[in-house]
């Protein structure tokens, strides 16, 4: 996809320079290492969706922010008497223009916004077969609240101690500070809709 995200990495290490800290600092904070965190910054390796979370939540950063390190660049290349109506300013984004991002754990996120909402994610969100939000032994938690629906495949939500099922037309929501793990329970990729709301808050 043309707004795929590569430089996750550069965008994390701005942030964390921008608030202040130091990569041992923030990894003392999130609980990982201090190589870990070198890692995730240097493109070495991608972080999973809780680890994620757990950055951009530290560091007061929105998920567009995030992304929006590749409009950006996109920006400057439309600059030169490009007209002012934008794909920044269209509301309609076409599957091929979604900025994505790929984590660890065989999970996708699609972004479904052209523009900038500091108190809303709205994403398209892919499960590969073995995929998940976090370890088997891990879950996660974040301000906000969550709300999915399955496209297809089989999604497995744990929310504390009970766990759920999802099948094709299902839905969920969910308080996101509440420790909850999300992984494919299928052989096939599991897609869905997401929003999370007031994660920011």
């Amino acid at each position: 996809m043309a707004g795929e995200l590569e430089d996750i990495g550069t965008r994390l290490r701005e942030e964390r320079e921008r608030v202040g800290i130091s990569q041992r600092e923030l990894a003392r904070r999130i609980g990982l290492s201090a190589s870990m965190i070198s890692q995730l910054e240097s493109g070495q390796s991608k972080p999973s969706v809780s680890t994620l979370y757990a950055i951009v939540t530290e560091l007061g950063v929105s998920l567009d922010e995030v992304f929006r390190g590749t409009e950006e660049h996109a920006s400057v290349e439309r600059a030169a008497g490009e007209p002012s109506g934008s794909a920044e300013q269209d509301p309609v984004v076409h599957p091929e223009e979604r900025h994505v991002i790929d984590l660890a754990s065989g999970v996708r996120w699609e972004r479904l916004t052209s523009h900038r909402h500091e108190d809303v994610d709205f994403l398209h969100v892919i499960y590969d077969v073995g995929g998940s939000s976090a370890g088997d032994t891990m879950m996660m938690r974040h301000p906000g609240r969550e709300y999915g629906y399955v496209l297809s495949g089989h999604l497995g939500v744990q929310l504390g101690f009970e766990e759920h099922k999802l099948g094709p037309g299902d839905s969920i929501g969910f308080d996101s500070t509440q420790p909850h793990r999300l992984w494919n329970l299928g052989e096939e990729p599991v897609h869905g809709i997401w929003f999370v709301v007031g994660r920011d808050g």
